[in-house]
């Protein structure tokens, strides 16, 4: 498909972007978000992920910078716009030149055995380094608490580098009732808790749950999980909840490639 070449904020097509860029609701309203960058397009495209629509800067297009990319969807209408106009777009300060539109992927109703539950996690940078490390620890299932960042913004996208395509993200969960119905008691690192992280079987079915960093977790969510302690012999009452995360989830992923 030619490409089509903007050069005003103002027309209507790159207003369509901007609002995807900088606007919740849009995004919400339209199920629709921005992918930045070769990495975040390459891990969508390689998820089989709905792209809807291209736009580079003119130089990035010139220079034949993302072909490789664009090239396996063709038939995805372009837009090529100055370099301007792009940072207006991106979230990153030194943007690649390349955004992609996607439509929000549609979680999985299949029952998950190894799953993370996620709590008014508001800054969305740390939302997606959670996403990335439950990703990477083969987590299946993110369920996030209405108190939570949006799992789709392009911030919150930039941070889990990919990750977002490797599990199933639910927003608005309600983490109560999901922690109850868990087949196994739903884990929760409390601060004195009795049982040590390390004395757990965490070989079957398994759910962690974790929580905002100045309020932990909700009383309503704590009564529905089984409390256990990570121990630290340092001088340090606490960790964030982003390493809290990777010990609790890489012990599970320890044991169960030692029961394998």
């Amino acid at each position: 498909m030619t490409p089509k070449h903007i050069t005003s904020r103002d027309n209507p097509a790159y207003r369509e972007w901007l609002k995807l860029a900088t606007d919740k609701r849009a995004r919400r309203e339209q199920a629709r978000t921005l992918l930045e960058g070769p990495h975040l397009v390459q891990s969508a495209l390689d998820a089989d992920a709905s792209l809807l629509a291209w736009l580079l800067t003119e130089q990035a297009h010139e220079e034949g910078r993302f072909n490789d990319l664009t090239a396996r969807c063709p038939d995805l209408p372009m837009l090529l716009v100055p370099d301007g106009l792009f940072k207006n777009l991106a979230p990153s300060d030194t943007p690649a030149g390349l955004l992609a539109m996607l439509s929000m992927p549609v979680p999985g109703s299949a029952q998950a055995s190894f799953a993370v539950l996620l709590e008014d996690i508001r800054d969305p940078g740390n939302l997606g380094a959670l996403i990335r490390c439950a990703a990477g620890a083969g987590v299946e299932a993110v369920y996030l608490s209405p108190g939570c960042a949006e799992a789709w913004s392009p911030k919150c996208l930039r941070g889990g580098q990919g990750a977002h395509f490797a599990v199933h993200i639910h927003e608005g969960a309600n983490l109560p009732a999901i922690a109850s119905a868990w087949p196994t008691p739903c884990r929760a690192a409390i601060l004195g808790a009795a049982e040590s992280l390390f004395e757990l079987d965490l070989r079957g079915p398994c759910a962690f749950a974790f929580g905002n960093e100045g309020a932990g977790l909700s009383r309503a969510l704590q009564e529905t999980c089984a409390p256990f302690s990570i121990p630290m012999p340092g001088r340090v009452e606490s960790l964030n909840v982003a390493t809290a995360a990777a010990v609790c989830l890489f012990e599970r992923v320890r044991q169960a490639g030692a029961s394998q």
